[in-house]
This record gives C-alpha cells, structure tokens and sequence, in this order.
C-alpha cells in the first residue's frame, strides 16, 4: 500500500474540531472531499472527512464523529497522507512526489536523479543530483515525458539550467 503525502496539521479553528491543513497537493480536487479519507501521522491513522472549505492558503476539514476542538487537538502539527489508489489516476497521471529517484534523461544523457520536489511560491522544481547539481521547473517546456515505473523523466532544453 502506497501513502502519498497531502500535507500538515498546522492549526485548530474555531471549537467545532476543524483543523488547518498546509498542502501543495496537486490534486487537491480528488481529495479534499466529505467522505474522502485522510491517514494522520506516520501510524497512518485513518480518518474521513465530513466537511471541506479553503481558508486564505490552507485547506480546513472536519473528520467526521468530531465535533469538538479537544477531540482534535490530538492531531495537531502531524503530517497527512492519502493512499494513492484512492486518487483514481488516469494512467498518464501521476504525483509529483513520486518523481523523486526518477533519473534525468536528455538525448541519452543520464544528468542525475530527482531528490527532492521543491515548491516555490509560482513554481514547483524538482531538484536535480548528479555531476552538476541543479533544479527543472516542472513544467511542459522542459520535462516531455514521465515514466515513473521505469523511474525516467525524459527533458530537454535544460543546458541553460545548469550553472
């Protein structure tokens, strides 16, 4: 079973048990749905959402048989994750974190390995290891081809990213 990372716990709301979720999660839209299920902290604590609303630049939910802030507290500056067969990806989609370990190819040149998925505020960069170290915006103009079974990415024109 794969769990996927949507984000972190940051805060309470009100006294109702609605929590504050910092998330960059890309599909947002599949998850963050009542009767969608959430897994809290790394025991993977399993809990569905009852109600949904974004706030400013978190994501609030309620997880259903909570009404209480004290019933919640409990999960507060956890980390949350979902499992990646419930976000019924189409076969051509994927998360972005499973790019991480995906080798950097450009006309056969193997250029290093994704090691972490960087969001900066207008993009999201995969952070790139190998001889040189550098970053690839993940965007369409750059990265032409995913495999994540094959743990490729096939790029190009990123001569000029490299310093």
């Amino acid at each position: 079973m794969s769990y996927i990372y949507l984000g972190k716990i940051v805060q309470t709301h009100g006294i109702k048990g609605e929590l504050r979720i910092r998330s960059n999660f890309e599909y947002k839209d599949k998850v963050f749905v009542p009767g969608f299920k959430l897994y809290i902290s790394k025991n993977y604590i399993e809990e569905e959402i009852a109600t949904y609303r974004p706030h400013k630049e978190f994501d609030m939910v309620t997880f259903k048989n909570y009404s209480n802030i004290n019933e919640v507290l409990k999960y507060l500056k956890n980390d949350v994750y979902v499992k990646k067969e419930d976000l019924n990806l189409a076969t051509s989609e994927y998360v972005l974190e499973e790019l991480v370990g995906c080798h950097v190819y450009e006309n056969d040149t193997d250029y290093g390995k994704v090691t972490e998925i960087v969001y900066n505020n207008s993009n999201v960069l995969l952070s790139i290891t190998g001889e040189r170290n550098f970053y690839i915006p993940n965007n369409p103009n750059f990265i032409k081809k995913v495999d994540v079974d094959d743990k490729k990415i096939i790029v190009e024109n990123i001569k000029g990213l490299m310093l």
